[in-house]
């Protein structure tokens, strides 16, 4: 009898049971978890590494995790290559703008749609969730051909337009959070603040807004990333975009993508003749352009832990579980 309860109950520590889980399944969900983590952080552990290599140890085959020399000087030939500061500016530009403009159009859509109801919304609805299914490519000539019509092209407003009206990157999505999250506040709320004399622009503004703020963090956050890593809609419809009579826009995303040429220009400039350091142009380039990548991703991930709190609320009341 006391063998069968001590097999029993070594079963249950093992396998657990309902409320409790078994060591043998904690043992599977953290391998689990760790093998994930590692897919995810060893490429920033690569760039990180790789980055902070110098010629000897970029050279030396033997050389992997540990470098025997720390240079930090590739940080500084990456930002000079990029002319970071300059294109940072550029950046924050064409992102920070249209996903402010983004985020509060998106908020009174999503608005309108869980707190009114008014006929035809279910079909403007499936006209929103269209604009996400369809793919940008088929868009793309006559979204060309509107703005060369309206004369905006190749200037900022090709972005902010767009966001301004909801039809930013990707903004269904957004729409799609907001309407969750006011579909749980109750009604009672902006029944009490008409009441109270209150018009539908201050209710929005007193009671939507405040209830509203971990859906606006999202949408921001995922904005940002959205806007900051395009490049594609950029470039095509901006390309030489000016923000005066000689300054032209470009983003740090960009300007990666032009790497290699702006770093054999650099070699250019300061040794005289790139082809001078040979096979070694290449490696060398390798560290720098590693050291660019993190320079470019950097305020991603500040932006991303400075809202991390808002961002989770936000999955959590929502439903939304990303993309």
């Amino acid at each position: 009898m006391a063998g069968k309860i001590s097999a029993r109950r070594m079963k249950r520590v093992m396998l657990g049971g309902y409320r409790r889980m078994g060591l043998l399944p904690k043992l599977l969900l953290y391998v689990m978890l760790i093998a994930l983590c590692f897919v995810f952080v060893y490429p920033f552990l690569h760039m990180g590494v790789t980055s902070l290599k110098s010629m000897t140890d970029l050279l030396d085959p033997s050389v992997n995790w540990l470098p025997h020399e720390l240079s930090i000087d590739n940080y500084a030939k990456a930002i000079e290559v990029m002319g970071f500061s300059e294109h940072l500016m550029d950046t924050l530009l064409v992102t920070v703008v249209p996903a402010l403009c983004q985020t509060l159009s998106c908020a009174l859509a999503g608005y309108a749609f869980a707190r009114f109801r008014f006929k035809g919304r279910n079909i403007l609805m499936v006209c929103v969730l269209l604009t996400f299914i369809v793919p940008f490519p088929v868009l793309m000539v006559p979204t060309y051909t509107m703005y060369s019509d309206y004369g905006i092209l190749r200037t900022i407003w090709t972005m902010i337009l767009p966001a301004s009206t909801g039809q930013g990157l990707r903004a269904a999505i957004f729409v799609l959070i907001y309407r969750a999250t006011y579909e749980q506040i109750p009604l009672s709320l902006d029944e009490a603040a008409r009441v109270d004399g209150a018009s539908e622009w201050r209710v929005f503004r007193t009671i939507g807004v405040p209830l509203g703020v971990p859906a606006m963090i999202t949408s921001f956050l995922f904005s940002f990333v959205w806007y900051w890593n395009e490049t594609y809609s950029t470039s095509l419809f901006m390309g030489n975009a000016a923000l005066g009579s000689t300054k032209s826009i470009s983003t740090l995303v960009m300007e990666l993508a032009r790497f290699e040429d702006s770093y054999k220009a650099y070699l250019e400039k300061v040794s005289g003749w790139a082809s001078k350091m040979g096979g070694a142009t290449s490696v060398q380039n390798e560290a720098i352009t590693m050291a660019g990548t993190l320079l470019a991703i950097a305020p991603l991930l500040i932006v991303y832990f400075c809202l991390q709190r808002y961002f989770t609320e936000a999955i959590d009341r929502s439903g939304i579980t990303g993309e």
